[in-house]
């Protein structure tokens, strides 16, 4: 449930479809990011029988126009239009898909307490149109979208300053918790030691150079996943389980 408090009992709003879990033996309960409400939890009634014309409406990765019907503890979807069938699209992509799941359930971890949720909406939406258009390889859409949507929570990452005196790079070495590289004087133990591409290609994903982001390679497209993870947990604090199932090229 959105911790907004609402004027009135009934709003409309776009949303997309996060996530979905079954509720007794006809219903779902939807976990949607909306502009203005944040992140909202909902019930939608009877989604699981066949004659319900909500049910392929509010499956994951759906951008939507919903009715909502506020509650004390959940809300209530009563009515749904797709206004982007993102869900659809890219089902037929596993690669996109496993991807996809990675983006949703960062987001919504990030806007559990209402981290800027106008924000991660357009960076969401966003980036499952690009994974939909196919525009750019998932596994970068998706490293680029992690980078970003920690950035847009306020622990911005830099690849090209060093992060503790804020002397411009290139520098050789990548510190996790300190968040980004970091020059031969201020490096602390335990930092790592990624190749020079590697570091080129994480301040291209952070900065939306596409054209230099796809030159990378796939030794250095790995190398970059793995510390783009390790920031995102760092800073939730918890494993974002989908990303055990990514697909990598």
């Amino acid at each position: 449930m959105s911790r907004s408090s609402f004027a009135s009992k009934s709003y409309r709003t776009p949303a997309i479809v996060l996530r979905t879990h079954k509720l007794g033996e006809a219903d779902r309960i939807v976990v949607l990011l909306t502009p203005s409400h944040g992140q909202v939890r909902a019930v939608a009634k009877g989604v699981r029988r066949t004659s319900s014309k909500l049910g392929a409406t509010l499956e994951p990765f759906m951008l939507v126009d919903a009715q909502i019907s506020t509650g004390r503890s959940l809300h209530v979807v009563t009515q749904a239009q797709i206004r982007s069938p993102y869900g659809q699209r890219l089902a037929a992509d596993y690669r996109s898909y496993t991807a996809a799941h990675a983006m949703a359930e960062t987001t919504e971890r990030l806007t559990e307490e209402d981290h800027d949720a106008a924000a991660q909406y357009r960076l969401l939406h966003g980036a499952f149109a690009a994974l939909a258009r196919g525009d750019h390889d998932p596994s970068l859409v998706l490293d680029s979208f992690l980078l970003r949507s920690v950035a847009t929570a306020g622990w911005t990452p830099s690849f090209s300053r060093c992060v503790r005196c804020g002397s411009p790079g290139p520098h050789a070495a990548v510190n996790v918790p300190l968040g980004g590289v970091v020059c031969a004087d201020c490096r602390p133990a335990g930092s790592l030691s990624p190749a020079a591409e590697t570091i080129g290609l994480l301040d291209a994903l952070l900065t939306g150079d596409w054209p230099r982001a796809a030159t990378a390679q796939a030794p250095a497209r790995r190398e970059a996943a793995n510390i783009v993870s390790g920031y995102l947990q760092w800073h939730l604090e918890r494993v974002v389980k989908s990303l055990e199932h990514v697909e990598r090229a």
